[in-house]
């Protein structure tokens, strides 16, 4: 065997040798590579949450990304149904810098497009699909299951601002974001609203942006500012709107009572109360109401809740509620209406005398006062095109007397119906006994009554009317007989002038006797001596 043939072996040897150990090597890499990328993905790993919603629509498991300021900053891993098919589970792998996002009052949304109260948002969704919002919380406490929101929250945490209570009797045309106006500027949007308790009214919580909330004081006043104000006066017509927004979608306005800066700023979370209009807003403060009813005994048509208590001009109340009661006593309806009474609008020393008594016993003590005078309540004609109708109350000192019991609730005021009503009343009085009247008997008689005097008519015709001509005739004869001898130159007439002539004459003479003797008495007595002689 020559050399060239046994050289190789050793090579083929020592090569055999070393290839197990270079297959080996090729596994431990990809393991220690492995390893390596559990190890990076352990430590990159963020928290894990589950986020409850109503539905699941628009969410996709390993495609749909959770966003902060347009930051991804987690993905959702599955969406499973809730053990009570009510809801939906997603779960969310968060990233590992999310930590902060944990926080208990941490809050998520489905980012969609929306048309709401504050605008259109989510439109950048159209193309690349749904996401999951979300607003850090600032709580200590962390959490994994969270219930997520049904759309975005108006003011997130970091937003700078004072946050605000309201309340008011209903909503009206306010809503999630809705906006805040400050001389027609919006600087803030209605967040939340829920009813009170017992149902007695409204609560807003209403955010306003920094740097306007400096201008909300303790003695701030809030109104609706929704729709159109149209007032009717001397002056013409008025229109008065916040903007188009608040008259599409509602707004609130607020001010000062003195139209400048507060001294004192109000803190946050305080409360107002809010006013159905800017001049209710901005009007002295009424103080408590004195709820009050009158009982009617007509028709309460075009009364309506709202209508005006008129004192002379002045606004003294509204009406609260108009019903409708049965009086066994009498076996009749009568009409209650309720009203809300504000005796600190009768001027300054009413409200000293109210703003002292902690009792609430002032107001009904001087309805009692005026009461006792002839205060009454009457319902009076407020549009005569509308027929509405509003309370009027007024003195009226020959009024029978009432007592007034200021210990009721609500308190009972006397009431007297008012000119027209009484009017009507007479005129149907009036009426009833026309409807008694016999007509149509009299207009019998009166056809019979007309047929005799035609049948009289003609027989005059007939048989009284030629006598009447014959002693006519008969009467001018007479007088112009008489005519003729009372003429100034019939004979009779000569006569009777010649027989006055003489008598004047004979008159006349003595007259002379009479003043002769007069003179002379003793012709008399010398007459009457040769007598007796």
């Amino acid at each position: 065997m020559s050399d060239e043939e046994r050289l190789p072996e050793p090579k083929v040897e020592r090569a055999s040798r070393w290839l197990p150990s270079l297959v080996w090597l090729v596994p431990l890499l990809a393991a220690l590579i492995g390893l390596g990328l559990v190890a990076k993905s352990v430590a990159d790993k963020g928290p894990t949450v589950t986020v409850t919603f109503r539905t699941g629509d628009g969410l996709e498991a390993g495609k749909t990304r959770v966003k902060y300021k347009d930051v991804d900053i987690g993905v959702v891993r599955t969406i499973a149904l809730a053990p009570d098919l009510s809801k939906v589970q997603v779960t969310i792998d968060m990233s590992k810098d999310a930590k902060r996002f944990t926080a208990a009052d941490t809050r998520f949304w489905v980012v969609k497009p929306r048309v709401g109260a504050s605008g259109v948002s989510g439109l950048g969704t159209l193309l690349s699909g749904a996401y999951i919002g979300v607003d850090a919380g600032k709580g200590a406490l962390g959490a994994e299951q969270f219930t997520g929101l049904e759309s975005a929250p108006p003011v997130t945490v970091d937003q700078k601002g004072s946050q605000f209570t309201l309340h008011a009797d209903s909503l009206g045309s306010i809503d999630i974001g809705s906006p805040i106006f400050f001389r027609r500027i919006q600087v803030g949007q209605v967040i939340d609203f829920a009813l009170e308790p017992q149902g007695a009214g409204v609560s807003m919580r209403v955010f306003v942006n920094a740097p306007y909330d400096q201008y909300v004081g303790k003695n701030t006043r809030w109104w609706h500012a929704s729709g159109v104000d149209l007032r009717l006066d001397s002056g013409g017509f008025k229109i008065n709107t916040q903007s188009l927004a608040a008259l599409l979608v509602g707004g609130i306005a607020f001010e000062s009572m003195t139209g400048q800066k507060p001294d004192t700023v109000a803190p946050n979370g305080s409360e107002f109360l809010l006013a159905a209009d800017q001049a209710s807003a901005l009007r002295e403060p009424d103080g408590r109401p004195i709820s009050s009813v009158f009982y009617f005994d007509q028709s309460l048509r075009g009364l309506q809740p709202g209508a005006t208590v008129d004192f002379r001009g002045i606004v003294l109340g509204e009406v609260r509620s108009v019903g409708v009661e049965y009086d066994p006593n009498k076996k009749s309806f009568r009409m209650p209406v309720t009203v809300d009474l504000y005796p600190a609008r009768l001027g300054k020393r009413f409200q000293q005398a109210l703003a002292a008594d902690p009792d609430n016993k002032a107001g009904p003590a001087v309805l009692e006062r005026m009461v006792s005078r002839g205060l009454r309540a009457q319902l009076r004609t407020g549009n005569l095109l509308t027929g509405q109708l509003y309370i009027a109350l007024d003195f009226f000192p020959n009024s029978p007397q009432v007592k007034l019991d200021v210990d009721a609730y609500p308190l009972e005021l006397p009431t007297i119906p008012n000119s027209l009503e009484e009017l009507q009343t007479q005129i149907a009085s009036i009426a009833r006994k026309l409807d008694q009247v016999p007509f149509a008997d009299i207009g019998n008689n009166l056809n019979a009554t007309l047929k005799n005097a035609n049948a009289l008519f003609k027989q005059l015709d007939g048989q009284v009317l030629p006598e009447m001509k014959d002693t006519l005739g008969a009467a001018k004869q007479t007088f112009g007989t008489a005519e003729q001898l009372l003429h100034k130159d019939s004979p009779v007439q000569s006569d009777l002038r010649e027989a006055l002539q003489q008598l004047t004459q004979t008159l006349q003479s003595l007259n002379t006797l009479s003043d002769y003797l007069e003179r002379h008495p003793e012709s008399l007595i010398r007459g009457k001596q040769g007598e007796k002689k």
